[in-house]
């Protein structure tokens, strides 16, 4: 088994090495702006997964899926040449919908806001539907309760005889 320690090294490498080939080696047209966020690869070392997010719209992130796929065997090459593994990892590209996640929590917080705004709108508005007190209380039935409370509790240190 390997070290978790070694495999975040070496993904933090992966990444590395990726966004600098990406940068400075590939010369494909198709190729948008790229950002190589993160990388992450398996305790064997075997297969390493990129994540990458495009600047643009639909057609931007279809090229950039297709150069990524075309440049993928130079890549594979110089990513295990500069680790010095045995078995050069296979590298996987996945679009990183980070922006896309982050609008979409907003819009619900945004809603959940306005709703919240609604509910104390109208608890501001709002009133009993009945009394404010809904249970009938008689002044006189307290009375008697209090007395009769003090008759049967006496005072300390005197006796009931």
């Amino acid at each position: 088994m390997t070290d978790p320690a070694k495999v975040r090294r070496h993904a933090e490498r992966v990444r590395e090495l990726v966004a600098s080939v990406v940068r400075s080696q590939i010369k494909d047209p198709r190729l948008g702006m790229i950002t190589i966020t993160d990388a992450r690869i398996t305790a064997d070392l075997r297969d390493a997964t990129v994540f990458y997010t495009v600047l643009g719209d639909a057609a931007a992130q279809a090229g950039t899926a297709a150069a990524l796929e075309s440049a993928k065997g130079m890549l594979r090459s110089t990513v295990g040449k500069a680790l010095g593994l045995r078995h050069s990892p296979t590298l996987t590209f996945v679009l990183d919908d980070v922006q896309d996640q982050v609008k979409h929590i907003d819009d619900l917080l945004a809603a959940a806001r306005n709703a919240d705004a609604e509910v104390q709108r109208l608890a501001a508005q709002a009133q009993y539907a009945g009394d404010a007190q809904p249970y009938r209380v008689d002044e006189d039935e307290d009375e008697d309760a209090e007395t009769d409370a003090e008759d049967d509790n006496p005072p300390a240190g005197r006796d009931r005889r």
